[in-house]
């Protein structure tokens, strides 16, 4: 009957145990020096070599012929011990014997010295899965060990085991393992076993171990089924669930160079071929890592191997890529909608977070900026020469005051206020920048200073620290309706702009509130927002008459209370406002 190959191959000596070396010379050193202590606890991710340490520590201590710590593998204990027949080397699988009964059937059969080797050796694996009154019957053995008796824990979730077992036993991390130490693994088997092999089939294998050996095995065990020619990249591709370096490239770049359309083709093409949509966001991930990595390390046979000609792409649009990747791979978690948030991934990466489109924006509101200072400077010159005015410094031109100062309509503006929320401001706040991003380059040169100062379900006012940018941004209709489609389609909210100087601003709100309290605020309004408002006025009187009663008799008190004090302490009581 055929075996698979983590079977075949499962380490039987301590050397063979890939990427645990500091684990596996401590325990060859404990067992050479008479040091063994009664407990061990093993951690660490499935496939890293916890059982198989386990069994091997369990023959090393046994074995009549061991060497430098290491068993013979050849006398009747190891052999026994291997295929599991020796009476005084139990292994348990928590997960199924998890109960207090089972535990205390262990703790009494604990105290029988060892019949055929010199130890007797429990392998308790799965260990957090006991129960809680499991775990303190094995406290109790743990707390007054029995000579000659060793248990060995091993569990993939230390966090569930209480902190009284694990101070009781000498804990090991067995780590991931890495891709290299993987890969040479698996070269030397398929050597062993005269098996034809592709090198970048073997890296596939080992990235999509994720650090695991026996998961590596399986996947061999599967490409190797899968082809007929040995183990192939294509096999290891269709047989992991990979996605190839080419398709993730020419993905990457797609969306980096704004071709939306092919960037989308690729996405559907690796979708039509089967791929999870997980796997493929944790691919990109890593694919994005490695871009990063090599912008500062010389890219080795440790990184990837398509970096020589991947193009020059930003950091700041990797740095974007990988925050956008985490927010949709916590997404996919609760959706069954998988593909909708791939596509939307590409598109919001290939329109908004594109850093040349950003770059270029900076650069025309500079150029615009220029311009601004370059013509009011010659404003300045010639008012000099006309009306020989003290002159001002160029650093205080574009903030000045003149004659031509921007005028809002007060009318527009404070039918906003009149029904501005803070909830609106946030939700316009909040998505302003993807709002702004997707207008041309000459328009977000005027909005991309401006500052959100109050939002209604109906439309926004806009603050400007210059008058000229308020002034090219209140008269430009094309503007006005860019704004208003982009914002219908981003947050479903109107953006019907209303600028405004943010020197003016204060002055406005001010009027605004003193209208509100006045109760002239109609005449400003349009009649039917006025109709509108009404009921709501309405009802904030009827709110506000119970509190204004309480205040006026709270300071009708406020003199009774201060002669109280005043009789119990003295004068020295001052009043404050």
């Amino acid at each position: 009957m055929y075996q698979a190959l983590y079977r075949v191959w499962r380490p039987q000596k301590f050397e063979d145990i890939v990427g645990q070396n500091m684990i596996s010379q401590t325990l060859k050193n404990a067992i050479l020096s008479h040091k063994v202590s009664h407990a061990y606890l093993f951690t660490g991710p499935r496939g890293t070599g916890k059982t198989s340490a386990a069994k091997i520590f369990a023959k090393a201590i046994n074995c009549p012929n061991q060497m430098n710590g290491e068993p013979c593998n050849v006398c009747d204990v190891c052999q026994s011990i291997t295929q599991g027949t020796l009476g005084d080397v139990i292994e348990i699988d928590a997960a199924s014997n998890n109960g207090v009964e089972e535990i205390r059937d262990i703790r009494d059969k604990s105290r029988y010295a060892p019949t055929q080797v010199q130890y007797k050796v429990y392998i308790i694996d799965e260990v957090h899965m006991l129960s809680t009154g499991a775990f303190n019957a094995l406290l109790k053995t743990l707390e007054e060990p029995t000579q000659s008796v060793i248990f060995i824990l091993a569990t993939t979730e230390p966090h569930k085991i209480p902190a009284t077992i694990i101070s009781r036993a000498q804990r090991f991390d067995f780590k991931r393992i890495t891709r290299q130490h993987i890969q040479e693994r698996l070269t030397y088997i398929l050597e062993q076993e005269q098996i034809e092999y592709d090198d970048r089939a073997l890296q596939i294998i080992a990235k999509s171990a994720n650090g695991g050996m026996r998961d590596a095995l399986s996947l061999l065990d599967q490409a190797i089924s899968y082809g007929d020619q040995g183990v192939r990249y294509e096999d290891a591709l269709q047989v992991s669930g990979s996605i190839s370096h080419e398709q993730m490239l020419s993905y990457v770049i797609n969306i980096y160079e704004q071709n939306t359309s092919k960037a989308l083709e690729d996405l559907h093409c690796v979708l039509r071929d089967g791929k999870e949509a997980g796997r493929f966001v944790e691919e990109l991930l890593i694919f994005a890592r490695d871009m990063l990595i090599s912008q500062v390390v010389s890219p080795d046979g440790t990184l990837v191997d398509v970096l020589d000609s991947m193009p020059s792409i930003s950091s700041e649009f990797i740095y974007a890529m990988i925050e956008e990747l985490t927010l949709t791979q916590q997404a996919l978690k609760v959706t069954t909608q998988k593909d909708i948030y791939l596509e939307t991934f590409t598109l919001k990466m290939a329109k908004a977070l594109d850093k040349k489109a950003s770059n270029s924006a900076d650069n025309a509101l500079i150029q615009d900026l220029w311009q601004t200072v370059e013509q009011l400077k010659k404003q300045v010159e010639h008012l000099q020469k006309q009306e020989n005015v003290q002159k001002v410094p160029i650093k205080d031109v574009p903030k000045r005051q003149n004659n031509k100062q921007f005028t809002p309509n007060l009318s527009k503006v404070f039918s906003v206020l009149a029904q501005a929320t803070a909830k609106d401001k946030q939700l316009v706040q909040e998505e302003w920048h993807d709002i702004v991003s997707c207008l041309s380059v000459s328009q977000q040169g005027k909005l991309n200073s401006s500052v959100v100062l109050a939002a209604s379900p109906h439309g926004i006012v806009l603050g400007f620290e210059y008058d000229v940018l308020c002034q090219m941004t209140a008269t430009d209709t094309s503007l006005q309706q860019d704004l208003s489609q982009h914002g219908e389609r981003l947050i479903k909210h109107p953006c019907r702009i209303e600028c405004v100087p943010l020197s003016q601003w204060q002055t406005i709100r001010d009027k605004f509130v003193q209208s509100k309290k006045m109760g002239t605020l109609e005449q400003y309004l349009h009649p039917t927002l006025v109709e509108e408002l009404e009921p709501q006025t309405a009802r904030s009187s009827e709110h506000l008459e119970p509190l204004e009663e309480a205040i006026t008799e709270i300071k009708e008190e406020i003199p009774e209370i201060i002669s109280k004090a005043t009789e119990l302490f003295g004068d020295v009581v001052e009043v404050e406002e």
